[in-house]
């Protein structure tokens, strides 16, 4: 049977232009994705940030801090961000429930709660208002308490590469240095 004549076995017009438009992507792509990803597809390039800080206050103190909207919003206004985000006319916004939404910094920051356990641990789906729609990273708060004093362990995966150093210092800026300036 001559396959030059058949035409049922011939792609369609639709199904040639995805074939080739695909196959366009996928060569253009090529050197990006098989220098990030093995064989098996799992990337293996990543950043994170990892960091510890003790704070001379009790895990009650700091988890509310980082919890309830009014006294975040005293945070936020102790913070590097008061220079070029509106947090006045767009106050902090926390629920205090799993699965409820946050908006932070002028609604710069926005998430959901994922896991909340009292004094001890948060973890959120945390974003930038600037980053692609659907993108959110996981930042995990745990609180360890030691005496008068509470060792925080922070620690944010997921978010955009080539983001690491730019959020690394805005957790200082905009959440250590605030939170430890609110807690005095």
């Amino acid at each position: 049977m001559d396959l030059r004549c058949d035409r049922s076995l011939q792609p369609s017009r639709r199904q040639w232009v995805f074939q080739s438009t695909a196959a366009a992507c996928a060569f253009a792509f090529a050197p990006t994705l098989s220098a990030a990803a093995s064989e098996d597809g799992i990337l293996r390039t990543a950043e994170s940030i990892h960091h510890e800080l003790t704070l001379n206050a009790s895990a009650t103190r700091i988890y509310n801090a980082l919890t309830d909207s009014a006294q975040f919003q005293k945070m936020e206004l102790l913070s590097a961000a008061m220079q070029s985000m509106d947090v006045k006319s767009h106050p902090a916004t926390i629920q205090r429930e799993p699965g409820g939404s946050f908006s932070l910094f002028g609604n710069y920051v926005v998430g959901r709660q994922l896991e909340l356990l009292t004094d001890r641990r948060i973890v959120q789906a945390w974003r930038a208002s600037s980053w692609s729609p659907g993108i959110y990273s996981i930042a995990r708060f745990e609180l360890e308490e030691h005496g008068s004093a509470t060792k925080l362990i922070f620690d944010h995966t997921g978010f955009p590469i080539g983001d690491a150093e730019h959020l690394a210092a805005g957790w200082y800026a905009n959440y250590w240095e605030p939170l430890r300036k609110f807690l005095a």
